[in-house]
């Protein structure tokens, strides 16, 4: 049977609540609480940069294309929904943050037209599992960034900012209390709940549930939610499968070299090439989902390590999700 809910942290169910002209709303709202907006701060109004952002299926890469838009103060922002870490992904979230100001200007425009960007990203996963700088302190869940002076700690050149939201970290339960942890917990348990809970009984959380309500689904948009579960669910079981496989290929190459050098040493050789084959499989498959490149000289570099150095690149690959 179907969950009752569609899960909100999917490419078009994201863009069906947030991306859409006619539940402009919800996004107003999520952006206010994001920012910590109030009073006169609040956004009062948003404008899409796009009348159409969302993309194909075919074309998902486990993050939406960012929804696009601008507030009544002129200030733009580009929010984005990442359900995995990818390989460098805060300069990926720099670079896409930035082209929105530096391509605001035409031709004879001066600078002091230039509008300020923020960046928002919901995150599904740890992007800071500690914290940043040794003997610092830890990220929270809610965490704002913009340049501050070294010395006096003084905040300015506010003109790019950045959001983000790590949902992995919540921890307030079925009891979500103030804005931050209600949307957290939209987010995060929607797909799991079988009717509105209390805790999202108001608005605007009631209403996004409504629109993640899969009963209002078309034939078309039950099919595009099918086939985007399955490409999520893809990319996460490909390194499992690829482990599992480069183990039994590579446990399979280890004897069949040791029995052909029929003595003891080669065996012991060749379990231990296996060994080496075996992780570097599981590291390409790695890379792979998680769309971490590989050029000619980290394959060279893969041919030259040591079972101990592959095993020791395999396990930082898993708790920093990139290469370096």
């Amino acid at each position: 049977m179907r969950p009752v809910f569609a899960d909100p942290k999917i490419d078009f169910v994201f863009k069906r609540i947030f991306g859409s002209e006619i539940h402009k709303p919800f996004l107003i709202e999520l952006l206010n609480a994001l920012l910590e907006l109030s009073g006169d701060h609040r956004i009062g109004d948003l404008q899409y940069l796009s009348p159409e952002q969302r993309v194909p299926v075919e074309e998902l890469k486990m993050s939406v294309v960012d929804v696009k838009c601008f507030d009544e103060r002129g200030r733009h922002y580009v929010v984005k929904m990442q359900v995995l870490n990818v390989e460098w992904l805060e300069k990926r979230v720099v670079y896409n943050t930035s082209k929105p100001y530096v391509t605001q200007l035409l031709a004879g425009q001066d600078y002091p037209s230039l509008d300020d960007v923020v960046g928002v990203t919901i995150c599904d996963f740890l992007l800071w599992p500690g914290p940043p700088d040794p003997g610092g302190a830890p990220v929270p869940m809610l965490s704002r960034w913009r340049m501050q002076e070294q010395h006096g700690g003084a905040l300015s050149l506010s003109q790019v900012q950045y959001v983000f939201l790590e949902l992995p970290k919540y921890a307030a339960g079925d009891d979500p209390q103030g804005t931050i942890d209600r949307w957290a917990y939209f987010f995060r348990e929607a797909e799991n709940l079988a009717m509105v809970p209390p805790a999202l009984s108001q608005a605007p959380y009631r209403e996004a549930m409504e629109v993640a309500r899969m009963a209002g689904f078309s034939a078309i948009e039950l099919d595009l939610y099918d086939r985007a579960r399955i490409a999520e669910q893809d990319a996460r079981g490909a390194l499992t499968l690829a482990k599992r496989q480069s183990r039994e290929e590579g446990r399979e190459e280890g004897r069949e070299e040791g029995r052909e050098e029929g003595r003891e040493e080669g065996r012991e050789e060749g379990r231990e090439e296996g060994r080496k084959q075996e992780l570097r499989k599981a590291i390409r498959a790695f890379c792979q989902a998680f769309e971490i490149e590989l050029g000619v000289d980290r394959e060279a570099a893969l041919a030259g390590m040591g079972a101990d150095e592959l095993d020791g690149l395999q396990a930082r690959l898993f708790r920093d999700r990139r290469w370096d």
